[in-house]
This record gives structure tokens, sequence and C-alpha cells, in this order.
């Protein structure tokens, strides 16, 4: 919809206007003005009121707690599987002569061939969902 302000040619979106007159009860004209309202093109008294209340009271968006969030630690429950399997490749790795490192007991191991150095990240996937 085209609606003439001031001489200006405004494009107010149908939806905007129907979703007001629906959910508010408004007629067509209150929710035009609803909307010049909303993107500034009328001052509402009220809403100039209320902004210089909160600036008053130095209210921000995002403002932040005066008390310290808590943080969490996560323990993880031991993976004898995982543990197994890392055993189970550092050995094999050993036994052609391998140095290894294992960097995390059920997740990483590390090597060396010649100058190349390698990291073997085990990642278990989950089931798929059915």
């Amino acid at each position: 919809m085209t609606y003439n302000f001031n001489g200006k040619n405004l494009r107010i979106p149908d939806e905007d206007i129907n979703r007001s007159m629906k959910v508010l009860g408004l007629s067509k004209d209150e929710a035009i003005q609803l909307w010049l309202e909303d993107e500034g093109y009328l001052e509402n008294e009220t809403v100039e009121e209320l902004t210089a209340k909160a600036k008053e009271n130095k209210i921000q968006k995002g403002a932040k707690s005066d008390k310290p969030r808590k943080k969490t630690t996560r323990e993880r429950k031991p993976d004898l599987e995982k543990e197994n399997l890392i055993k189970i490749l550092a050995e094999a790795l050993e036994n052609a002569g391998i140095t290894v490192e294992i960097t995390n007991k059920s997740k990483i191991i590390e090597f060396k061939v010649q100058e190349n150095c390698y990291k073997l990240d085990l990642i278990k996937k989950r089931p798929p969902k059915s």
C-alpha cells in the first residue's frame, strides 16, 4: 500500500496493516497510524515520555548483572571402548617401529614418521535416530 505522508509517498506493507487490524482489533486508519509511529514518522507522547524515563534510569539493552556467573565444569564419563581402541592403535604403530605418544587416553594419538608429525583423533559417532 502506498500512503502519502507530508508530501512523501511511503510504502506500507499490507501484511503489517492486516496483522495490526487482526491482532489488535484496529481500524485501517489506526493501523496506519501505528505503523507510522513505529517507523518514526510520527511522534507518540507516551513513547517519548517512557524513553525519557528510561534514559534517566540508565536502562540499557543487554545490561549485565552484578553477580558473577557460575561456571560449571562437565565431568566426562570414561569410555572404556575408546580407551581400548586407542591402546590397540598405539600398539600397532609401536610394533611398526613408530614412536607414539597418547595425548588423551580416550581420544588422541600423536606419532612421528620420519620428520612428519601426525595426529589421530578418535571420534565416536552418535547412533542414528530411529
